[in-house]
């Protein structure tokens, strides 16, 4: 009896642990680390071993998100998005249409799902926010940014990777009065809105920042930076940084009450020091070469890995100072993530570089070349365990690393 009474406990514990995970855009922090150990030091000349791949995604750029049991991510079906769960042996478990998306220009699916305690969110081009089950894709509820909230759509569609926190999930509808909102995550209800600086959302997907004893939501609107109390729907604080077009998706970089924001377009980054309770920033270093259209960054060990838009350079910055510590033209522009003591570059002329920065230098050890898919290289990529996991367009791909 005592046996079976420890299997059933174990069970639950393994079943609750499975409903509580979560799994987001660029990592646990958001910020393109990854914890997985162990992975190879250079990679054969052809390339990393190619697991499975799965080539009937249809345009976009959504990113993966893996667990230990699933691996999930979009695509569009005609002008539907959907979103689809595989195996890690690549077997199809499910696939559901979640809205009608985003086909104008640069088409497809480009938000990431997002998977909290069994469901999953993504928002489309359109605004439409879904929340979905992760067992089986069923729609469990959805609102819209544009007709519910009075969000305005942005030149190539919404686009957002969508951040939890407790029972919040936060979005940017971009409206001149209901800017930026919290709703229920189990049902969609509003919890609250704020007016933030009243400009349209920037295809920023935004960050959770704790500071004193205030939790911060931190996102870039148009021309602004802004810092907004979670729990009330306070704007803080207001930073502007605006460049020419008013994009600006790249996800800050946040570390022991410094954040690090940065847009392409010639803008680059900039330093921002918060005060002890959150409440105010103020600049701190400015650099105007590390203008990432859309890479994201990472830290590692006090520097910044990024690469430029117009400046087509990969550099490392030190995050104290902002001063440049060398660049490097060993890979095209694209975006980065780390792992296991190594940068992973995705150029978006569609090379994948494995990069050792131990010695104080950016040293391509092994590169390769995406083989399917189609139009650009956006998606970013994502390791779990020992695997890489590609998108490029139509195609998805799994190498064991």
């Amino acid at each position: 009896m005592k046996s079976l009474f420890l299997v059933v406990v174990s069970l639950m514990f393994v079943f609750q642990s499975q409903c509580q995970e979560m799994m987001q855009w660029r990592g646990v922090d958001r910020d393109g680390k990854y914890d997985a150990k162990g992975l190879l030091k250079k990679w054969p000349e052809t390339g990393p071993k190619l697991l499975w791949s799965y080539e009937a995604l249809g345009d976009g750029h959504a990113s993966a998100t893996v667990t230990d049991d699933v691996v999930y991510t979009g695509g569009v079906d005609g002008d539907q998005g959907f979103i689809i769960a595989f195996d890690h042996s690549g077997k199809e478990l499910w696939k559901k249409n979640y809205a009608k998306e985003w086909m104008d220009n640069y088409d497809g699916v480009r938000g990431t799902p997002l998977l909290d305690d069994g469901m999953l969110y993504m928002m489309s081009g359109h605004g439409e926010l879904v929340a979905m089950s992760a067992k089986n894709g069923e729609k469990i509820w959805s609102k819209n940014m544009l007709t519910e909230y009075g969000g305005r759509n942005l030149r190539f569609g919404m686009t957002e990777n969508l951040l939890i926190e407790g029972d919040m999930l936060f979005c940017t509808p971009g409206g001149e009065e209901t800017n930026v909102i919290a709703v229920n995550k189990k049902t969609g209800d509003l919890i609250w809105k704020t007016k933030a600086m009243g400009e349209k959302s920037a295809y920023c997907s935004p960050l959770l920042v704790k500071r004193g004893n205030r939790s911060l939501m931190v996102t870039h609107t148009d021309s602004s930076i802004i810092g907004i109390d979670i729990h009330n729907g306070e704007m803080l604080w207001s930073f502007e940084h605006k460049n020419t077009y008013g994009i600006h998706p790249n996800t800050p970089l946040y570390k022991d009450g410094q954040l690090f924001c940065f847009s392409g377009y010639g803008k680059g980054g900039v330093m921002l020091q918060l005060s002890e309770d959150g409440a105010s920033v103020k600049e701190v270093w400015r650099n105007a070469f590390v203008d990432s259209q859309m890479g994201g960054a990472v830290l590692v060990d006090g520097k910044i890995y990024v690469s430029g838009h117009k400046n087509r350079m990969w550099y490392c910055i030190d995050w104290k100072t902002g001063e440049e510590i060398y660049s490097s033209k060993a890979i095209a522009k694209g975006n980065v993530i780390f792992a296991d003591g190594m940068l992973y570059c995705y150029g978006d002329n569609g090379e994948i570089g494995l990069i050792d920065i131990k010695n104080g230098e950016f040293n391509k050890v092994s590169f390769f070349r995406v083989p399917m898919g189609t139009k650009q290289h956006w998606a970013h990529l994502v390791i779990h365990n020992n695997r890489l996991y590609v998108r490029h367009g139509n195609a998805f791909m799994v190498y064991e690393i």
